[in-house]
This record gives C-alpha cells, structure tokens and sequence, in this order.
C-alpha cells in the first residue's frame, strides 16, 4: 500500500486505515506510522523501515523518498517513477521492474533487478543506481535497463543476463556466467571464466554517454585513452552467447 499510485488523492485518514499485514494479520498503515499530511503523488518515510517489504510495488508514477533503510523487494515491478533511499536496503531490489529509476546510497542484498524464481525475465526497463555495495546474482534474467553498483558485488553478477548494461566498481566470482546478451563493465580486474574468449582491447565510446548521464558522486567511469583501455572478452561461449564482458586496465 505504500506506493504514491495508491494513495493519491486520498485523505490523510483514508492513508492511515489502508491495510497492511504482520505476518498473516491484516493491520493498518498507523499502526505503524504516524501518517501526516493528506495522500498525493510524493510520498516520504522517515524511520527505519528495513522490515517492510514491498514499498513501491508495482509504482507507475510519483516519487519514494526514504530517509532510513528500506526491507526486501524495494520497487519490485516498478513501472515508473522515482524512488530515493537514503541508506540501505535489502534482497530483490528492483525485481522484474520495467521502468523508472531508483537509487540507493547506501548497500543493496542480492537478486538486485533480477527475476524471481521460476521467472524468465529480470529487470526489462529503467535505472537501478546503489552507491554502496551489493550481493549475489545482481541483474540474473535482465533484459534491458542499467544497474550500476559503485562499490563491488559478489558472485554470479549478470547470471543468464539476456540484455541490458551493468556498471560495477568490481565483481566477485562468476561473472556473466550463462550470459546470453548484454554488456557488464568492471573498472577493476575480474576473474575471467574460461568460457569468455578475449576479443580486443579499446574504448568504447558509448561510455562516454553513460559517465555524462549518471553524474555519480565520486564515481567516474574512465574514457581516455591516455589513462588506459577496456580489455573485451565475448561469452558465455558455453551457452553459446553473445555478451561482453568490459575489464578497465589502467596504463602503467
């Protein structure tokens, strides 16, 4: 129920007996929170909220702002819209979302902008942007969008990754493993699996675009040639697939 596409237009006493459940109790929002204001398109919380789930769910529109952590499948099926965390949150973050934009300051669980399980396809749209750190699997399933994870990630980043951009400031084990299509970029050195062949070392230019567009604090993606050069690699040769892997190494 926390989603600005719900309470939109209603009355500050409407938002506080909308349901929510503990467990398998149906409760209400102000059994929680205190509820000020009347509801509309922006909706903000303030607290430690890293035991709820689902905020954001299914969003097409508006803006989240959360000022404290956030609980697992934070704006999962996200359409639209915006979403700004001021701290953490947990797993799913972004799941199967096919639009609008989220970022996190602080660190993210695993599965982010992935499919659940049983699912073909992860995250199909938008941008997911985590200023810390993230855990396993991140981007598994994805289609189309762009994750970028500033801090490092851990194993399996990009699993069965069908489209779609991932910017890491470093990976763990496995990358890109079963990757089919898509481009995942390390600005450090990776283990390699053996099934991704090098192909050439350059600069690509579209990152250029995306070192403009993202406008990251502290974190720039490196484009001149004179500071060094991405090494490509294309796999997952075992599938066989067709993504790319982009491995920065700096000149010495």
């Amino acid at each position: 129920m926390l989603s600005p596409d719900l309470i939109d237009g209603l009355t500050g006493d409407q938002v506080r007996a909308l349901p929510v459940y503990l467990g398998k109790n149906q409760c209400r929002v102000d059994d929680f929170f205190n509820v000020e204001g009347e509801g509309c398109d922006e909706l903000k919380i303030v607290g430690d909220v890293h035991n709820v789930k689902w905020i954001g769910r299914d969003m097409t529109r508006g803006r989240i702002t959360i000022d404290g952590n956030a609980g697992m499948h934070l704006g999962s099926a996200m359409q639209g819209g915006e979403i700004q965390v001021s701290g953490s949150t947990s797993d799913w973050l972004g799941a199967e979302m096919t639009g609008g934009s989220i970022r996190i300051k602080g660190n993210a669980g695993g599965q982010v902008g992935g499919a659940y399980r049983g699912s073909l396809t992860g995250m199909q749209d938008g941008t997911i942007i985590i200023e810390g750190t993230a855990g396993l699997e991140v981007g598994g399933r994805m289609k189309r969008g762009t994750i970028v994870v500033v801090g490092g990630v851990r194993d399996f980043a990009g699993l069965e990754m069908r489209g779609g951009t991932i910017i890491l400031g470093k990976a763990d084990l496995r990358t890109g493993a079963g990757m089919i299509r898509g481009t995942i970029v390390s600005l450090k050195p990776i283990p390699i699996l053996p099934t991704f062949l090098y192909a050439s070392t350059y600069n690509p230019t579209f990152l250029g675009l995306y070192r403009k567009r993202l406008q990251i604090p502290g974190f720039e993606i490196p484009t001149a040639g004179q500071d060094g050069a991405y090494q490509r690699y294309t796999g997952d040769q075992a599938i066989p697939g067709k993504g790319e892997l982009l491995v920065w190494q700096p000149r010495t």
